[in-house]
């Protein structure tokens, strides 16, 4: 049986030129502006329980990057597939769309950086900030490299295995749900922007952006957002995580709890990487009845 999309995502998407490049995003609802960022290998799909849940009451705005989801997949010599693009990306469409109030991220995976990223540009615009196994800070000094993300970044064979099967996308959408697994037909609307080696670019991009050592592409831009993140220590702040995610697991939950000692936190110790998912059904309430209790605050 077909799994039909549109029957779980029942949004119209729009569309921002960039450079001609199609940026895909979702824009729903009237309110704050709630900007959720989503990671690698997912896209804006990943939000979509959480869109419905808050479109009623708030202004939802989702983007797939530039390589995800609905938006164009361009090959390296129309597309630098790094982070400070993403972050202009991100900032080209938050100045487009001129949301009126404080903005509330809500961030999984890469979207921690990216969303961080643009925060430390524009922290006068941030009033809430939602975590789901993301980080925005370099891998905790305890936390060894995964190995499957070193064949990925480093190897001939991870970039085969990544392109030419999509590995990353297939592997995230079996192991990224513990408590309750994905059925094969939601698994497979997660790998659906990722059909053919041209469409699988970014899923390769992303890992070989991740910087490890000072020397390494935009480590030093790291550094700087992670430097930053103190500022925002007295915003509202919610964290929801799945202790299970083989990558941001219990260490970088740690350590966001030493940055963000004032943190709502909710941790689930049999559930994984797309808490999103695993979870939803407890979740995303919570984000919904966080978003409720809480008004933006100001960056002192």
């Amino acid at each position: 049986m077909t799994f039909d999309i549109k029957a779980h995502y029942p949004f119209t998407g729009r569309t921002l030129d960039l450079d001609g490049l199609s940026y895909h995003y979702l824009d729903e609802g009237a309110g704050d502006p709630v900007v959720m960022v989503h990671g690698n290998p997912s896209w804006s799909f990943y939000y979509r329980n959480l869109v419905l849940a808050l479109r009623d009451n708030f202004r939802c705005i989702v983007p797939d990057h530039i390589g995800c989801g609905y938006s164009d997949k361009p090959g390296d010599d129309r597309y630098d597939y790094t982070l400070p693009r993403r972050i202009d990306d991100l900032e080209r469409l938050i100045d487009h769309l001129h949301p009126e109030g404080k903005i509330t991220l809500v961030l999984h995976d890469w979207g921690g950086m990216i969303g961080m990223g643009y925060a430390s540009r524009h922290p006068e615009r941030i009033g809430r900030i939602v975590l789901l196994n993301t980080a925005a800070f370099h891998l905790p000094k305890e936390k060894p490299f995964p190995l499957g993300l070193k064949i990925c970044r480093e190897t001939a064979l991870g970039t085969l295995l990544v392109r030419g099967f999509n590995a990353f996308s297939v592997g995230a959408s079996i192991v990224g749900c513990k408590k309750h697994p994905m059925p094969c037909e939601l698994q497979q609307a997660y790998r659906s922007p990722y059909n053919s080696w041209a469409n699988r670019i970014a899923t390769l991009r992303f890992v070989q952006d991740i910087p490890l050592a000072p020397g390494d592409r935009n480590y030093d831009l790291v550094s700087e957002i992670a430097a930053g993140l103190e500022r925002f220590a007295d915003l509202p702040i919610a964290i929801f995580w799945g202790e299970l995610d083989f990558v941001f697991d219990r260490t970088f939950l740690a350590e966001w709890q030493r940055r963000f000692p004032k943190a709502r936190v909710k941790s689930y110790p049999d559930a994984g990487h797309y808490i999103l998912e695993d979870m939803k059904h407890e979740v995303v309430p919570m984000i919904a009845e966080f978003l409720r209790e809480t008004t933006p605050g100001e960056i002192r």
